[in-house]
């Protein structure tokens, strides 16, 4: 067929599907866009002429969009993906920092970039960046940082290795991320005779991959020999719908669980074995049961410095890992020894070689999860004299929607507070991004769980300095009817670095959103008030003032009856988020200051390092 490399894109797009256990599903949905000089008469007319299945997305902020793709992959368990297309120079760009979102996170995104001229005769043209040294470089090089996969499609023929290239990484668990498909603006519209089947159905196979008799072997030995194992349970739990097979295993041998924030809601918190959150965002009954741990069975984490506590969270002297995960990159770490295959497939491998086993954890278990329980209870009742906690509205919300419905987070103190104390009881209703912690992905994730799930509530967590850094798909929402609930959290700053910044010895300084002073020409004058739900009414959507309990009891009942977006503009007090439960952050102080805090700080530092361990 005699196509414009465009055209041909979007057609070999449109016939792309991924089976999974049998169950075939089109992997491309939709395409996301914002038109500009370098796609509107490439992609834009190949959309725009028809003969195709795919939705066309408006976006309005690149970035914002690319999160919401993300989201929307991450929620279908990264079976369905939503391609971004954008125009050349700061379009492209505003995408890098979503693309590194989706790579830190294993979630596929497909980003399409226009880019300046192959033939360079028009150069140089409107948003290029010249470079003296090497004419070949453009802005979209800066990909290849935060990309699985990159490629510059210089010829229209050139489309056929880079788009089957593209859907092998999009497609593999194993190494799946973002990836970068750069579209000179003039090789958009130059035609080829593309082949038939370059362009006919074709199925990416997701299979299962199977653990060898060798590693299962391993496996069972490392936990005959464990008197005192814990379970982790990560992101591959989710992705290999594996939850079940988890807890059987936990419950067979009486093995207690920590949850990382990829794996969090896959088992309902008040399942006795589930202690919760893990790590530095984690709580009591997880981390103090981690402390005495011989064995860590990791199942599909990436073992990030949250969930071990920067090494430091494993303090047995014979604690030995083993990790359960499909990427070798990851089932490497820490020094584990690894089973490289599916989560669900290997767990029941494992219950079929290992009978008569059980731990000696004996009641420590239940007397952990127990106390931890009260714990969250009096987080989630913690009454102040005239500003709201934190803590106190999450619970308010905890208790009020519904079973399935979905919370999004993202940055901030509120992730913390989440794997703390979020009480999730289905699977698929915790969808927090914390690999990359992106400050801005909230609402546009928010957007993208909801095109994922039209059916559910979905509820996204932020503070002011994340609403204040992105919100543009706020409107793209309002376009596709897509009604979500932000639950804005105003504590008049960045909190969580605040905090961060007082407990390593500085004061607060640049963390708080107040004004300039005239007097000490710092920005510590009054904070600078915001009406967030003025802002939200200006989008045409539903918005509450919240500044006490039955305010927001009132605003969540009013909000059940809404059919357009929802803003909730809560007042919450400053520094009323939860602590840390013993968990240990190694984070760069200074090693030179002149305050004795600083100093103090810096020797506590050196004092933990010693604790932690080294690989």
């Amino acid at each position: 067929m005699k196509l414009t490399m465009a055209q041909a894109l979007v057609k070999f797009l449109d016939n792309q599907y991924v089976c999974y256990d049998g169950v075939e599903t089109k992997f491309v949905d939709g395409i996301f866009g914002i038109f500009g000089h370098g796609c509107v008469v490439g992609v834009g007319q190949a959309l725009e002429q028809g003969g195709h299945n795919l939705k066309f997305y408006q976006g309005h902020n690149e970035q914002g969009m690319a999160h919401a793709a993300m989201a929307f992959a991450k929620q279908n368990r990264r079976r369905k993906i939503i391609p971004c297309v954008s125009s050349i120079g700061p379009g492209a760009m505003n995408m890098v920092t979503a693309a590194g979102t989706a790579s830190a996170n294993r979630i596929p995104l497909l980003v399409l970039p226009g880019d300046t001229f192959a033939c360079r005769q028009p150069d140089p043209v409107l948003q290029q960046v010249e470079h003296y040294n090497n004419y070949s470089i453009t802005s979209n090089d800066a990909f290849k940082a935060v990309c699985k996969y990159w490629d510059r499609i210089v010829r229209p023929e050139q489309l056929m290795t880079a788009a089957i290239n593209a859907m092998r990484v999009l497609t593999d668990p194993a190494d799946t991320g973002a990836v970068c498909l750069a579209m000179p603006q003039d090789t958009e519209g130059e035609a080829y005779d593309y082949p038939d089947y370059f362009l006919q159905k074709r199925v990416w196979y997701m299979d299962r991959r199977l653990p060898t008799e060798r590693e299962i072997a391993a496996a069972v030995q490392m936990i005959k020999d464990a008197k005192k194992p814990l379970l982790i349970v990560g992101g591959g739990v989710t992705y290999s719908e594996a939850w079940e097979e988890a807890y059987k295993f936990a419950e067979k041998y009486n093995i207690p669980i920590g949850e990382t924030q990829a794996g969090k809601g896959n088992i309902p918190w008040d399942k006795p074995l589930n202690l919760g959150g893990i790590g530095v965002t984690g709580g009591a009954a997880a981390n103090a049961l981690a402390k005495q741990a011989d064995l860590v069975i990791s199942v599909g984490s990436r073992l990030t410095d949250f969930t071990t506590a920067s090494k430091w969270g494993f303090q047995n002297p014979d604690v030995k890992m083993l990790s359960i995960n499909v990427c070798s990159f990851d089932a490497f770490k820490m020094d584990a020894t690894s089973v490289i295959a599916d989560a669900k497939v290997t767990l029941n491998a494992i219950m079929a070689s290992l009978d008569g086993y059980t731990s000696q954890w004996g009641n420590a278990i239940a007397e952990v999860k127990a106390s931890y329980d009260k714990e969250v209870d009096r987080n989630y009742s913690v009454d102040l004299p005239d500003v709201l906690s934190q803590t106190r509205v999450l619970g308010e919300i905890n208790k009020a929607i519904a079973k399935d419905a979905i919370v999004v987070g993202s940055a901030g103190s509120l992730p913390g507070c989440l794997q703390r104390l979020w009480r999730s009881s289905t699977p698929g209703s915790y969808h927090v991004e914390y690999g990359y912690s992106c400050m801005g992905y909230e609402v546009c994730g928010a957007l993208g769980v909801k095109l994922a799930e039209p059916e559910r509530e979905v509820y996204t967590m932020l503070g002011d300095g994340s609403f204040l850094m992105l919100h543009s798909e706020l409107y793209t929402a309002r376009q596709e009817n897509a009604k979500i609930n932000l639950m804005l959290f105003d504590n008049q700053g960045w909190g969580c670095i605040e905090n961060l910044q007082n407990n390593q010895g500085t004061d607060t300084f640049g963390t708080r959103f107040c004004a300039r002073n005239e007097k000490t020409g710092m920005l510590d004058g009054d904070l600078v008030m915001v009406d967030f739900a003025k802002i939200a009414e200006g989008y045409g959507c539903k918005a509450y003032t919240v500044t006490t309990v039955e305010e927001l009891k009132a605003a969540l009942e009013d909000s059940f009856k809404q059919t357009v977006p929802c803003l909730f503009d809560i007042k919450v007090g400053h520094k009323t988020m939860s602590d840390g439960y013993d968990a240990w952050w190694r984070v760069g102080v200074a090693e030179v200051s002149e305050s004795a805090t600083v100093k103090a700080a810096y020797e506590a530092m050196q004092a933990e390092i010693k604790k932690a361990r080294e690989y």
